[in-house]
């Protein structure tokens, strides 16, 4: 039994095996463990301050730690997920963060824009635009390079299950 799981090794490709041994190793899962007690004790930490508040919020405010905590949240169980997970996920995860990291970039993008409108000048307003535009520009090539990531990986795979057969 041993013998063909040995053999079965020396037949993956040395490209696949580097790339899911990267995708599996120590530093990836202590990359998500951070990722998930950042975003797990941002949640905990704004949570505790709304509570804790002697009297009740603006209506604003409470939209705000509401939002801030459902990001936390998100990005604590994208960690979970992954780190639950007991094998290579072929960059899912990478893709996965990046789609969260995009859709949160948008949103607060979008909110501070509005709120200089209204709030600044037209050159804050300007800067604030596009200090968002250029955040937004950087999560979706951050996704793009994700997808491409993925893609290669599934490639790899379906390469060598196609040999394998």
């Amino acid at each position: 039994m041993s013998e063909h799981n040995d053999r079965a090794r020396r037949d993956v490709p040395e490209e696949l095996e580097r790339a899911l041994a990267a995708e599996v190793s120590l530093r990836a899962r202590m990359r998500h463990v951070a990722v998930g007690l950042a975003g797990g004790c941002g949640a905990a930490l704004i949570a505790v301050l709304w509570l804790t508040e002697p009297h009740p919020l603006p209506v604003r405010t409470r939209a705000a730690f509401a939002g801030l905590i459902a990001v936390g949240l998100a990005w604590a169980a994208l960690a979970g997920w992954v780190l639950s997970r007991r094998r290579a996920l072929f960059a899912r995860d990478r893709v996965l963060g990046a789609r969260l990291a995009l859709a949160v970039t948008s949103v607060t993008g979008a909110v501070a824009t509005a709120l200089a409108a209204v709030r600044g000048t037209t050159p804050e307003a300007l800067a604030v635009a596009l200090a968002a535009l250029a955040l937004i520009a950087t999560a979706g090539l951050l996704l793009a390079r994700a997808h491409s990531r993925r893609r290669e990986l599934l490639r790899l795979r379906d390469a060598f299950q196609k040999d394998a057969a």
